[in-house]
């Protein structure tokens, strides 16, 4: 499996609505609220033939109230 993270950051007065679409969605394992730059950071598995850059474009992204996504991608977990 491959792990990261997306930090979501949602359009004014809709972090709630997206994180209930991620959350319905199935498809990140933890979502938190954020202060700061970003509103929401999800963590996320696949399975290591899974392209991480179709992934967030075809499955987060596209979440009504999304305007702007940073992926970050993890090498070991400690």
């Amino acid at each position: 499996m491959q792990t990261f993270f997306v930090q979501i950051k949602c359009a004014l007065g809709r972090t709630y609505e997206v994180a209930s679409a991620l959350a319905e969605a199935e498809i990140a394992s933890e979502i938190y609220s954020t202060a700061g730059e970003f509103d929401i950071l999800s963590k996320f598995y696949v399975e290591r033939d899974v392209d991480i850059g179709h992934f967030v474009g075809q499955k987060v992204q596209t979440i009504p109230g999304i305007v702007d996504t940073r992926t970050i991608i993890t090498f070991k977990a400690f």
